[in-house]
This record gives structure tokens, sequence and C-alpha cells, in this order.
């Protein structure tokens, strides 16, 4: 079986060597489509022998990766951000999945973690079902742990964070409207046990330009749906949304746990609805 591995990078040049090295041992093909980086991403993307399309490098960074996804040729795509990396475990495994008949994942899949599983549930309630139950194994979810100011977060309801980023070629796609969809699944989706490492926020200064780039999307979406501009969805942007998002995530998902990393990113996470809708009004 032959594994592409698909990226959409834009000024990663801090990343993209640790990304790439962490896959080269399992890849068949290296797929970038990059959104015209003004510093060295595409060049250290060539020691790896990447094939590499330059494209503008739209809000939606959704379109690129779908890009990326559609130019590869391996039977299974591995979709990684370049702020991620697989560990040696988690290559093992991959390696070894795509390889399983379906009779072989089935079983495989009966030791899914329950906390992998209700995670699932979870992200069904809110988007619908995932795939096709009745069906071969298409796609796989990863669990994901997420670096934040100098540790891996485990709790607030950031871990474990799944996502779909192993599927077969032609079973998936992303339908490029939301930055939290999911992928569209033509097939069963299974579970990997091993934990996929997302470089995400090693510094305050990252995280708050990855902020301002997400709340920018978000205001895009307000305006797209015409969101009122009243007195009560200014009520409910500024203060209700971001109050149940701290609570949520610090006290009911224990994010306290995470210490000091907690609290802030419990906090600055909330601050994304006054904020996003604050662009939005000036937009107007």
């Amino acid at each position: 079986m032959k594994l592409s591995v698909a990226l959409a990078t834009y000024n990663e040049e801090e990343n993209i060597r640790r990304c790439l090295e962490s896959v080269k041992d399992i890849a068949s093909e290296i797929v970038i489509v990059d959104g015209r980086s003004g510093d060295r991403t595409v060049e250290i993307a060539k020691e790896y022998e990447a094939k590499i399309l330059v494209k503008d490098n739209p809000l939606m960074f959704h379109i690129n990766k779908q890009k990326a996804i559609d130019l590869c040729t391996g039977d299974w795509v591995l979709q990684l951000d370049a702020d991620e990396f697989i560990s040696k475990a988690l290559s093992e495994e991959i390696g070894n999945v795509i390889k399983m008949s379906d009779t072989e994942i089935e079983e495989y899949e009966k030791d899914t973690p329950s906390l992998l599983k209700k995670h699932q549930e979870i992200l069904e309630e809110r988007d619908g079902q995932i795939g096709k139950k009745d069906a071969s194994f298409v796609a796989f979810f990863i669990p994901r742990a997420n670096y934040f100011l100098g540790r891996f977060l485990k709790y607030g309801g950031v871990y474990p964070d799944g996502v779909i980023r192993l599927f077969k070629k032609g079973k998936a796609y992303l339908p490029c409207k939301d930055v939290h969809e999911q992928y569209v699944i033509d097939g069963r989706v299974g579970w990997l046990r091993n934990d996929l490492m997302h470089w995400d926020s090693p510094t305050f200064k990252k995280y708050i330009w990855r902020n301002n780039r997400y709340t920018s999307f978000m205001a895009n979406q307000y305006q797209d749906q015409k969101l009122p501009e009243d007195i009560s969805t200014a009520f409910q942007y500024t203060l209700i949304k971001p109050v149940h998002w701290f609570f949520l995530t610090f006290i009911r998902h224990k994010g306290f746990k995470d210490l000091w990393q907690g609290f802030v990113f419990s906090f600055f996470s909330s601050l994304r609805f006054p904020i996003s809708y604050v662009k939005y009004l000036k937009r107007k």
C-alpha cells in the first residue's frame, strides 16, 4: 500500500522540517500546496523531494488542504498540518493499519478506549453522523495532543481532540465551508491509538497570531450569516458566550488541572467571541 502525505503550508519554516522528518520513512510521496510563503518553507520542503504547488493563501485554509489531497496518488492519504508531527509509535501503527484487511481492522477497533468513543459521540452530536456505520473502514481518527505554552494540554476539553487525518484516497473530502468542519467520509471511520503531536502554540506570540487569523475568519462567517447587530446579540457574544466557554473548559472539563496554561487557554480562547463580533461590526 502506498501512503501519500498531504500538507497545505504558509510561512512554516520553523515547523516544516520536524513534520517532514517524522513521515519521511513511511511516505511514498509528500504533496504540498504552499500559499506563497515568504520564508524558506518551500526550500526546506524540496530537501524531502516533496511535490509542491504554489497557490494563493485563502483565509479558508481547508481549500489548499483539499487541493493537496486531490494531487495525491497513493492508496492512502495522511493529511497533516506543518506544525504537527508523528511519533515512531504512530508511524508504526499507521504502517500496520493500512495493510490490514477489513476483518482485521474490525478486530483491532474492538479495543478502542472509551474516551475516544465518547469523543466521537460528542462530535457527532454537533456535526451529525460521521461516515457510514455499516461499511468498510476507509478512514481513521487520530487523537491529537496540543502543545500550549510549555505543556501538552490534557484537560479543558482539549484532549483527545480527535481529528480524521488518515483515509483511503477518494473516500474523504473537506467541504471547505467551516474551520471546524469534519471530513465527509464515504465509508466507516475507526480510531488509531497513538497521539498526533501538535506544536500548536509554543509561545504566546504564536497563539495571538493564530487567534487573530481565526477571529477574522469567524467575522467573515458572521457576515455570511448576516448576524444581527442588535443589543441582544451583542450581549450574547460579548458576555454570555465567553463566560459560558470559560466555565465549560476551565471548571467542567477540569482545565485547572493543566495549571496556569489551562487558565490562559480557557480565558483567551473565550475572548474569540467578542473579538470576532467586534471585527464583524467594524466591517459592517
